[in-house]
């Protein structure tokens, strides 16, 4: 990339078989740990998680992009432009507070926040879309409480019996 050459990548989209892709690399963010190559293909915007790309190599062609490039405000437009696109949820937690950090640093936003009876929080945040929501929650364990929508306090349920019933007692 700092040859200022194309690269292959072979790249595991989420839900994707992987693909082999050529782009011209625009520069490397890291974000809340993840690292993100930021680039074009064929001349369209892409952003793409490092830790999705199976391998890569350079290839002998100059990549066309600018002479400079302001990462920080490549990073801000395609940020925005993600979490204003698709299929964002809402929803409604409980949360211990002392799990409230990991919850907002995966959530897109914070809509509300307040105090519940018990001590422990209760926040309507944003997620990027259904499967984030979930997965998100999931890493709470017991931590964090789904309360809307209904459609996802029933994933979380199922999935939690799926695993019940994986390690219940063995006959």
């Amino acid at each position: 990339m700092f040859a200022g050459h194309k690269l292959r990548i072979h790249y595991a989209a989420l839900d994707q078989s992987p693909k082999w892709r050529t782009v011209d690399p625009i520069g490397l963010v890291i974000v809340r740990d993840q690292s993100y190559l930021l680039a074009t293909r064929s001349g369209a915007d892409r952003t793409y998680r490092m830790s999705r790309v199976l391998a890569a190599e350079e290839l002998p062609e100059p990549a066309q992009r600018p002479d400079r490039v302001d990462l920080d405000r490549a990073w801000q437009e395609r940020s925005t432009q993600f979490r204003t696109s698709g299929n964002q949820i809402a929803v409604l937690v409980r949360i211990s507070p002392a799990r409230r950090e990991e919850l907002v640093s995966t959530a897109l936003a914070v809509r509300t926040e307040e105090p519940d009876a018990d001590g422990w929080l209760r926040l309507e945040v944003t997620f990027q879309d259904f499967r984030h929501a979930e997965w998100a929650l999931w890493q709470l364990t017991t931590g964090a409480e789904a309360l809307a929508p209904q459609s996802l306090r029933t994933a979380l349920r199922n999935r939690a019996a799926a695993i019940a019933s994986r390690y219940g007692e063995s006959s």
